[in-house]
């Protein structure tokens, strides 16, 4: 992947950035720059340490994952109490009720998402341990600390939300962290500098898994339902390959 790969999400995501500034109230504009430093910081972090290490014949990059999840650890650690419980990362959660109603949905997405997976996944494939054991671990660790609680809390206090359904608070924060996931998953520019853009990709992830994972994170206020929801999601992937 070229270093310019995280540059092009961001100037894809740009016009929904722009359209944030001008539909939302206005908070602590500041909070970007965190978002830039973290965001740049994280993918490079995980591009230059699959580039230039040795995988010491892994097919995952374990490294590149658990610096990834020590970054964000080292963001949430310098952050207070409240912070952390807004980015998800506290012991509390939201009512019964809505966690309830969080679950539900992201129940109903998973079922859509394994039949259309079933139908359309290649299948046959062997079972490989490492793979099951990183799907089950590293991707919803890393990238649900990252997107559904650290970049929502930022981009929250960027773009103050003003949405409400069911007592939870919405913001352009979720359309920006729901869509920029799919991005984040379906634009390439590889080495040689040959740009794979998959629209495909970007759609379905954005409006299937980012959307259910982003409501199951605001309906249960905690970012261990997102987490599991996500490894889930990973795992029956595998799963559905090896049929």
């Amino acid at each position: 992947m070229s270093l310019f790969t995280p540059l092009i999400w961001l100037l894809v995501m740009s016009p929904v950035f722009i359209i944030a500034f001008f539909k939302s109230k206005k908070g602590n504009m500041k909070f970007l720059l965190l978002f830039l430093i973290l965001f740049l910081a994280d993918n490079y972090i995980q591009i230059l340490i699959k580039q230039y290490l040795p995988d010491f014949g892994l097919k995952f990059s374990w490294l590149g994952k658990f610096l990834s999840l020590a970054t964000s650890l080292l963001v949430i650690f310098f952050v207070n109490q409240n912070d952390r419980k807004e980015i998800g990362f506290t012991t509390s959660a939201n009512s019964k009720k809505q966690i309830k109603f969080g679950v539900l949905v992201f129940l109903g997405f998973l079922i859509f998402d394994f039949a259309f997976k079933f139908i359309l996944f290649p299948k046959g494939g062997e079972f490989d341990l490492e793979t099951f054991a990183f799907q089950a671990t590293m991707p919803g660790l890393t990238e649900e600390i990252l997107f559904r609680g650290i970049y929502l809390w930022i981009f929250d206090r960027v773009f103050l939300p003003n949405w409400h359904y069911k007592g939870i608070r919405f913001g352009w924060s979720f359309v920006i962290v729901t869509l920029l996931f799919g991005v984040a998953h379906g634009i390439i520019l590889t080495a040689d500098h040959q740009l794979k853009f998959d629209i495909i990709t970007i759609v379905y992830l954005t409006s299937i898994s980012s959307l259910s994972l982003g409501i199951l994170r605001k309906f249960t206020g905690n970012l261990i339902y997102s987490i599991l929801g996500h490894n889930v999601i990973n795992v029956m992937n595998a799963i559905i390959r090896i049929l």
